[in-house]
């Protein structure tokens, strides 16, 4: 009987070393795995704030660099501004003129064009009983049309002279 109860220990004894076993073998699997994680992280860590501290160094470069550059463009302006007041001024006199003298070139062609289209109405509705009323009322909108250009072109002359 006693031989029977110390196999029986042997054999649960043995059983639990084996499920000792596996447990170990699992648990050290998994910490390698985890291991394996952490270094891996620890390494894109480490990979991403050197990049990280080379963007910094970049930027602070381009800051300073554009700082820089900054101050040479408004140190040039500057120049250029002394050098050419008289210039400017003369340039934008002559874009002032060549913009007044396009925009009346506009209000004289659409009032033009208005006018024509009046007459020609004019004449349509002298004798309306030979033109179909709907054709007439579409013509006086194309006119209406023509003339409301001309008033926009003449605002912006108006605007134009203004400035």
């Amino acid at each position: 009987m006693l031989a029977v109860a110390l196999v029986v220990v042997l054999l649960a004894a043995g059983a639990l070393v084996a499920y000792l076993w596996r447990t170990t073998d699992a648990w050290r699997a998994s910490s390698a795995d985890w291991e394996e994680l952490a270094r891996d992280s620890s390494s894109r860590l480490a990979t991403t704030r050197a990049d990280l501290a080379t963007a910094q160094d970049q930027l602070t470069e381009t800051t300073e660099q554009l700082t820089v550059a900054q101050d040479r463009i408004t140190e040039l302006a500057d120049e250029k501004a002394q050098l050419g007041d008289d210039s400017a001024a003369q340039q934008q006199l002559a874009d002032y003129q060549a913009r007044v003298s396009q925009a009346a070139g506009q209000v004289a062609t659409a009032l033009a064009t208005c006018i024509d289209g009046q007459q020609q109405l004019i004449g349509y509705m002298e004798a309306a009983d030979e033109y179909d009323p709907d054709e007439l009322e579409r013509f006086r909108q194309d006119v209406d049309d023509l003339c409301a250009q001309a008033t926009d072109a003449n605002s912006q002359l108006q605007t134009e002279l203004e400035q």
